[in-house]
């Protein structure tokens, strides 16, 4: 009986080691469970035609500005050298247009020099008429009371006739004048409408020459921002066209961690506060330090990948901790803990 009960003590012993070694093990949970994410940026063709180099592969390194490869501009050359070409001919037509205004304002200035010439005697010939027309009514008063011959008589009116014909050739040729200039100006006027076409058409060839020399130096391939290439879409000597990938690359040296609170935890949690991230490296775990980058003003229903510490919330917000990547430790869509300093 005695051993019994010593068993039965030794028993209860080991199992109270038992559950509170097992009690000492358990870790306490952490404040939030996240995934690592990074800013991906799919680098696409942005002319089309044969990969002739391609010099990126998966997992390589690329610092900003770095070439990757380059696309077969041939099309791009023959397209420039015709929109040049182009270029010299409309700049040709304005310099021709330009000597057909100068010569039609030459012309017109000539003629409305000549108009104002034509207004000008006629004006004298006003005059003369003027005198010619008193001196006719002089003469008939002389000749009614005697005192002038009939062959004075005749004179005043043959001067007075002669004027005032003189005077009515001199209307048409001004009239006709006139209408010379009017015609000359509208010439000037359809040539200027000509000039401003070519000159347009020179603009518009500038633009496409300009354009094409865009897309030439757009045929070599640059890496827009440093990073890590994810994955490629393509190889050397494909045909490829405008806007189609051809890899994927982020900034692996700092990462995002988007992880989910409830609401009681909000107030522990504020822009720029510090947070630990921590995950399974080998058989230990590894902690990174990380600062909360931004809130989501909005909740929303817990991620179903997701859990927080208290799995009763049925909303959450989305949190995201800007994480320093020490030594490439954290990848894409890995799973970690978040502990958010006190």
């Amino acid at each position: 009986m005695g051993q019994l009960a010593r068993a039965w003590a030794l028993g209860v012993g080991l199992c109270a080691v038992s559950l509170y070694a097992a009690a000492c093990d358990r870790e306490a949970a952490p404040d939030a469970y996240g995934n690592v994410e990074a800013t991906e940026v799919v680098v696409s063709s942005e002319v089309g035609g044969q990969l002739t180099a391609f010099t990126v592969d998966e997992g390589q390194t690329l610092t900003a500005g770095q070439a990757a490869g380059s696309i077969d501009p041939t099309q791009l050359t023959l397209q420039r050298g015709q929109a040049v070409a182009q270029h010299e001919s409309a700049v040709s037509r304005v310099v021709e247009v330009d000597r057909q205004v100068a010569v039609l304002d030459a012309q017109r200035d000539a003629l409305q020099a000549q108009h104002d010439a034509a207004v000008a005697q006629r004006s004298a010939l006003q005059a003369q008429f003027e005198i010619a027309r008193r001196n006719h009514e002089r003469t008939r008063r002389l000749f009614s009371q005697q005192a002038a011959t009939s062959q004075q008589l005749d004179q005043a009116e043959r001067d007075d006739r002669v004027l005032q014909d003189q005077i009515r050739a001199q209307d048409e040729q001004i009239q006709a004048q006139a209408r010379q200039v009017a015609a000359q100006t509208a010439q000037i006027a359809a040539a200027r409408q000509q000039q401003q076409t070519a000159r347009t058409q020179v603009s518009a060839a500038d633009a496409q020459v300009a354009q094409l020399d865009d897309r030439i130096k757009r045929s070599t391939l640059t890496n827009p921002s440093a990073g890590t290439v994810l994955v490629t879409y393509v190889k050397p000597g494909e045909v490829v066209q405008a806007g189609q990938p051809l890899y994927k690359i982020a900034d692996m040296d700092t990462v995002d961690v988007r992880a989910y609170v409830s609401e009681p935890q909000l107030a522990d949690v504020k822009v720029g506060g510090q947070a630990h991230v921590s995950l399974d490296s080998g058989d230990s775990r590894q902690t990174l330090s990380g600062t909360v980058s931004w809130i989501s003003t909005q909740a929303e229903f817990t991620p179903t990948p997701i859990q927080t510490r208290d799995e009763r919330a049925d909303l959450v917000y989305a949190v995201k901790i800007r994480v320093a990547n020490q030594n490439g430790m954290l990848k894409i869509g890995m799973p970690v803990d978040v502990e958010f300093a006190q």
